[in-house]
């Protein structure tokens, strides 16, 4: 048999396992009958007396710590949980609050070198252990990338940007620190986990 032959059978076989799973796929995404009967809809948690999760499970709604920034900017911490890599990771939100769009200050990627040459982060960001007497710093990759969000630099009045921090995790028995971030104020922060 010619190498032709072979082709146009592979492009044919190809051809028809694709029309085969498109057929498949249109008749499974069809209504089932022209039923056009809505399906019961069951009550839902709140209606029975239950609660409901939350957008994020298992934190409770009062954050953290909130901390205010310049031009408006507003820092809500919402967790900071230990994870069993010795790591620990703060996640928070950070808002504009004022009535302007607002630049968020290059001060808060810090000023060291490796970090700066990433771009806009939040690598500035710090922990301080005052029992153990250490400071932790926010990671980074083996490119030297913050292990934090990046990538932005402006927030239009009310806008609000979900933020993540990863920090060394301090000892076991440190359960309270201070989380610092240039150009905001400080607040003590309760660990989990």
């Amino acid at each position: 048999m010619s190498i032709r032959f072979t082709a146009k059978g592979r492009r044919g076989m190809v051809a028809w396992a694709l029309a085969a799973g498109l057929a498949v796929g249109v008749s499974g995404c069809g209504g089932g009958g022209g039923d056009d009967k809505k399906p019961e809809t069951s009550a839902s948690a709140s209606d029975r007396g239950g609660s409901r999760p939350s957008t994020q499970e298992g934190q409770s709604d009062a954050p953290l710590a909130e901390l205010k920034g310049a031009d408006g900017l507003f820092l809500q911490i919402t967790s900071a949980e230990r994870d069993s890599g010795g790591f620990l990771t703060v996640n928070g939100t950070l808002k504009n609050d004022g009535d302007k769009s607002a630049t968020v200050p290059s001060q808060v990627r810090g000023d060291e070198t490796e970090i700066v040459r990433h771009g806009r982060s939040l690598g500035g960001a710090a922990l301080v252990d005052s029992k153990s007497k250490k400071r932790y710093y926010v990671l980074r990759d083996t490119d030297g990338r913050p292990l934090t969000t990046t990538g932005f630099s402006i927030l239009k009045a009310g806008e609000s940007l979900s933020v993540f921090m990863q920090f060394p995790a301090p000892p076991a028995d440190t359960t309270e620190v201070d989380f610092q971030l240039p150009t905001f104020a400080s607040a003590p922060i309760t660990i989990s986990g």
